[in-house]
């Protein structure tokens, strides 16, 4: 089942940032653009590739006031040896939260239960905490900030301006469409 267009249920999170241990809640994503990054657990392969280019590309999520929130079901303390441990993870500034129970994991709906991980799993959150788009991945399926950027940009353009898709690769600033019968097989 989607859970786009759903809102964001009530969580709770230890987190890891800039040094410090805090509290995370939904409380926190509300009134702002946020990705929750779900991936499979610290000290692995392909999740430190990701959040290194994530840390890569911070600066221009924050531009578009957009929050990076990213989770495992590690604990806030693996976050923080992790952090300590690897180069890639020390250019991380964004909130690394801790699920040690699964629960997050499984208000996404991006679980696995047999392994006690979660998948690789994007969610885009607008400001009023619908979840706008998402996408899961396969564990060895790496994937693009770059290209997540610009799906937030694109969710934030459609809530701006009620009526208008953005096309295939659009980008700020590019052609946007206003769906009507006229463009019925004319595109």
């Amino acid at each position: 089942m989607s859970l786009i267009g759903t809102q964001l249920q009530p969580f709770t999170a230890e987190a890891f940032e800039k040094f410090e241990f805090k509290t995370i809640t939904d409380a926190d994503l509300k009134g702002k653009w946020s990705v929750v990054f779900f991936y499979p657990a610290d000290f692995t392969f392909v999740c430190p590739t990701e959040l290194e280019d994530l840390a890569d590309n911070y600066a221009e999520f924050q531009k578009i006031g957009c929050e990076i929130y990213s989770v495992s079901t590690d604990t806030h303390f693996a976050h923080k040896a992790w952090h300590d441990s690897s180069e890639a993870i020390k250019k991380v500034q964004f909130p690394m939260l801790g699920d040690p129970t699964g629960q997050l994991s499984r208000n996404f709906g991006v679980m696995i239960e047999s392994a006690g991980l979660a998948q690789r799993g994007t969610f885009v959150i607008s400001p009023n905490g619908r979840i706008v788009a998402c996408e899961i991945h396969d564990e060895g399926i790496g994937r693009d900030a770059k290209e997540l950027l610009r799906k937030v940009q694109a969710a934030q353009f459609i809530e701006a301006n009620p009526g208008m898709v953005c096309p295939a690769k659009w980008k700020p600033g590019k052609d946007t469409l206003k769906p009507s019968i006229d463009l019925v097989g004319a595109i």
